[in-house]
Parts: C-alpha cells; structure tokens; sequence
C-alpha cells in the first residue's frame, strides 16, 4: 500500500472514527511500547519519583502484596514532599484485597485515595458497573495507559518458577497527556472527590513530543465508545486485524464482524489466554471458536502463565492500547481507557509484537475429521490445538443450546439434526425445574419474595428521597 493511499485512508476515516469513538485526534505525542511488568513498572516508578506537582493514579486492583505496598509507599513518600496525590481504586476489583487499611499511611502523609462506585442506594444494580481504568498520569507532563493493575503476579516469581503475566502498556509524552488528566478529573468526580478544573493541563500547554496521533478513548457504560470502533475496525480491516484479549466473549455482532472479515480475506487472528485466572470466561470463550475457525479466522492460546493485554492493530496504519476487553463487560458496563494510535511506525512495531507472542502460542485448528485437539501442523505455525467438536466443556454447550433453543422458539431458521440432544436437555432440564417447584414450593416462594422485597424497598427509598429531597440533594442539584 504506497503512501499516498495511506493519507487518503487517514483523511476519510478521521471524521467517521470521531463520531465513532467521541475522541478527538491529538497530534505530536511520542509513544513508547512497555511489554510487561517489567518495563511497565520501572518507567511508573521512575515517574512517581520524579514527580513535582501532582502524582494521578486510577486503577482496577492493587494488591496489598509486595508490589503493591512497594507502590504505595513510593506514594506516601512524594505525599510528605507535598506533591498531591490521588488514589482511585475500583471497589469490586479491589474488594478482599484492600481497604482503608492500605491506605491509612497515604492519607496521614497528605494524600487522597477513594474507592470508585461502591455498592449505595442510589442505584440498586449500579455497583455492577466497574472503573476498569489502569492509568498513571505524573504532573501533567507523562501518562502511562495499559492493560496491567499493580500486583505481584505481573513480576512475576523466579524462586518458584512462576512467570509473570503477558501484558502491555504505553507511555505517552505530548499533548494528549491534557485528554489523560481529564478522564482521571472525571472519574475522580464520579466518586465523589474534588479536582479544580483550571488546574488540569491544556492540550495548547503541552509541547510537542513527536509526530504520533492517538485518540483517549475514555468510554463509559453510557457511551460505548470502544465497541463502536471495535465493530467499525472490524468492518473496515482491508489487509489484516490481530488481536490480543484477556477475556474474550464477543458479542453475536461482534464475531459476526470478525467472520465477515475473514470470509472476505482479511487476515484476522486472535491471541486468548490457554490457562486464566477467570478460568470460566477461558472455557466460555472456547463455545465461539469453531465459529471463527469455520469463517478462517485463526485463533491462538499463550502457553504462558497468562496473557492480561488488550491490544489491537489492523492493515500496519491503526493500533489500540488500553483496558477494554472484546466482552460486554468492557464494552458496555466499564468505566475503560484506550489509547487509539494513527501511526504506521507504531502500527507496525505492535504487529511485530504480536508476531513474536505467537511464537509462544498453540494455534488452535478444525482437522480433517471435524475434531478440535492439540496437534503439530506444518506450515501454519510452531504449534497447534484443536478444539473437541463438542466445544469443551458445559459453556460451549449451554451457547449451542441457548442457539437451538431461540432458533426452536422463534422458528427463525431450521434447525439441524445435531441439535435434538441440547433442545432435549433443556426440556428435561425445564421439567426438572418444574418438578423441584412442586415438591419444595416454599423454598422457591420464599427467595422469590426475597428478591421482591429487596427490590421494593429499594423503589421505595428511591421515590422517598426524590419527593422529600434533603440538604445534601439540593446541594448537588445546585453544583450540577
């Protein structure tokens, strides 16, 4: 693809990946790719102790581990220099590993840390929502956007033969560090701290770095922002899309988008997890690979410990970075931060990234007899696995029976012979259900008025405060 083509691509998209997305592109920052826990956490302590003025940390989980206490002592020490320091961890992620405890030192020393939405009754389901963020951002000056927490596990322990997790970050100079300080002063504000506006950094304030463009893409559960680019990316890809997802369950639309790509010849190709520390979503992501593979999209699984990045990069010219994964979850319940990369040097050292993660990957593959095992191949890569045509294992069945059951009930399309046995065990599973309300009625009474009860109560308060509002809402009414 010669240059010229390259502008004009870059031209037409520029408006459409706004839209898209809602980021705007920023231009002349400087980009460095950290892989791991071991270049991401020397240049995050670097940066820390390098710091002047304000020190931004928002991440999902830190463990009160080594590697965490190391962190946030190094922050509880620039605290008493006076630098202001601000901790937001999210709540579920951090709920049996962390508390005031952990922080007590930082907040003698001067410091902030606050907890992003935690369970209250405002909102009954809303605490399922997640500040999935892991962001570093130091004076205004540098930030740091990644797929990585703060934890022991990304170091990793030699003595026991235990490797650290795959991961990936990026360190970002230049004027899209303003767009990083300002996701960080929003989602501060949602948990109920303070940030005055007209000390957070300028784009126009901050020199030029380099000659990359990116897009923050800050998505929230009201925006989405991220799933629409995905599924455009995905649309758009003209050579190759590569992926690399922790805890991948894409949506019906989503692989959709992936297998239209490849029947069209796209070179798609998915880098997943062989063993996780959610080993469910691990086996439920097995349920959508004989999908893919049938459409030619090739799919691979790290022979590491675990593969924690969420990156992307299509046709040499487009990259992402960041914490959102390819599930609903991330796409449309997180509070999630990417970095979008319109750089081809960049594009291109990302894919060559990718390619070397293969070589310590087990492609997975569809033989000859239709059976999904681990074999050796020639000429696709250094290793290959294949799946059990039965999916392994009872997710990739309940998504085979969810399939049949809606295409019985809403006789949308033909059903096929190899799906009498998941429609016939969900009618017996139906029926079992049905006998167990007969025989225990007041055990399936009483946690349905349970739940009723809860719910009510919940209705009630809500209704209760928005007719009889007090100070403290009509304070917040007046600040909004």
């Amino acid at each position: 693809m010669d240059k010229k083509k390259n502008i004009q691509r870059s031209m037409l998209s520029d408006a459409t990946l706004f839209r898209t997305s809602g980021a705007s592109l920023v231009s002349g920052n400087r980009l460095r790719i950290l892989r791991d826990g071991r270049e991401n956490y020397p240049e995050w302590e670097a940066a820390i102790r390098s710091a002047k003025k304000t020190i931004h940390l928002e991440m999902y989980i830190i463990h009160n581990d080594n590697t965490g206490r190391h962190f946030r002592d190094l922050l509880v020490e620039k605290a008493r220099e006076g630098v202001k320091v601000k901790v937001l961890y999210d709540w579920f992620g951090s709920r049996s590993i962390i508390g005031r405890k952990m922080w007590k030192p930082l907040v003698e020393a001067g410091g902030e840390s606050r907890s992003a939405n935690p369970p209250k009754m405002s909102g009954l389901l809303g605490w399922l929502r997640r500040d999935h963020r892991k962001l570093l951002a130091v004076d205004g000056s540098v930030a740091f956007v990644s797929g990585l927490c703060i934890g022991d596990a990304w170091v990793g322990d030699v003595k026991a033969g235990v490797l650290p997790w795959r991961d990936t970050g990026l360190m970002i100079k230049g004027p899209a560090v303003a767009d990083a300080e300002d996701s960080f002063a929003d989602a501060w504000r949602i948990s109920g701290g303070y940030i005055d506006q007209t000390s957070l950094p300028r784009r126009e304030d901050i020199a030029r770095e380099g000659d990359v463009d990116v897009r923050l893409v800050a998505a929230s559960p009201e925006t989405a922002g991220l799933y629409r680019l995905d599924l455009l990316v995905a649309a758009s890809a003209q050579e190759y899309l590569w992926l690399t997802d922790a805890y991948f369950l894409g949506t019906s639309a989503y692989i959709q988008a992936l297998r239209s790509a490849a029947l069209d010849g796209i070179d798609v190709r998915l880098l997943v997890p062989q063993s996780s520390d959610i080993q469910w979503i691990a086996n439920l992501s097995r349920g959508s690979y004989r999908s893919l593979l049938e459409a030619g999209v090739r799919v691979y699984e790290w022979n590491g410990t675990m593969v924690h990045a969420k990156t992307a990069v299509c046709d040499g010219l487009w990259a992402r970075i960041g914490s959102t994964n390819l599930n609903l979850s991330s796409w449309l319940g997180n509070w999630e931060l990417d970095v979008v990369i319109e750089n081809q040097e960049v594009a291109e050292k990302i894919a060559a990234m990718f390619l070397e993660d293969l070589e310590n990957a087990t492609e997975v593959v569809i033989t000859e007899n239709n059976k999904v095992r681990p074999v050796k191949r020639r000429g696709r890569s250094r290793h290959a696995r294949i799946i059990r045509s039965s999916g392994q294992g009872v997710f990739t069945k309940a998504i085979t029976a969810g399939s049949a059951l809606n295409a019985a009930v809403t006789g949308k399309r033909r059903l096929s012979k190899s799906e009498s046995w998941p429609l016939f065990s969900i009618g017996l599973a139906l029926c079992a259900i049905a006998l167990s309300v007969v025989l225990l009625p007041y055990a399936f009474a009483y946690s349905i008025a349970a739940g009723l009860t809860i719910t009510g109560v919940f209705l009630l308060v809500k209704a209760l405060r928005l007719k009889f509002p007090g100070q403290k809402n009509d304070q917040e009414g007046k600040e909004d």
